[in-house]
């Protein structure tokens, strides 16, 4: 990517189209990053808002942890998840792994709409300075 701090945009499947609603929403500041997501929410985002999404694997094929790798390796600055917390997941370990991930690597991670908007309103000042 080039040089811009990159945000993650992930949801479960009761959750993506909250998520497309809230990047059309918040589509200008969205701009100002790269953006990667997993699978059909990246596919989903960009149709929606015009954005380019550089897209990963669904989640539950792998996308979860492509993402956590990308964390770990300094790639990616910010998460914006938007959990379903009510659905049981087959692949919830995968899900708390890049959760904890995210934490280890101090890495901002909004998981609903309000700490998305906070995600957001920090700006690049906000996120972690050693990240790229």
């Amino acid at each position: 990517m080039n040089g811009k701090k990159t945000i993650a945009l992930i949801a479960h499947d009761n959750k993506k189209a909250e998520l497309v609603e809230w990047a059309m929403f918040r589509k200008s500041e969205l701009e100002k990053y790269d953006l990667c997501g997993t699978g059909t929410t990246s596919r989903r985002v960009s149709e929606a808002t015009g954005l380019t999404v550089k897209g990963y694997l669904s989640g539950p094929l792998g996308g979860d942890q492509q993402i956590g790798a990308h964390l770990a390796e300094g790639k990616i600055d910010a998460v914006i998840f938007f959990c379903d917390p009510l659905t049981a997941l087959p692949h919830d370990p995968d899900v708390r792994a890049l959760l904890r991930i995210a934490v280890v690597y101090d890495v901002p991670i909004a998981t609903n709409r309000a700490t998305a908007d906070c995600v957001l309103a920090a700006g690049i000042s906000g996120f972690k300075d050693g990240a790229k």
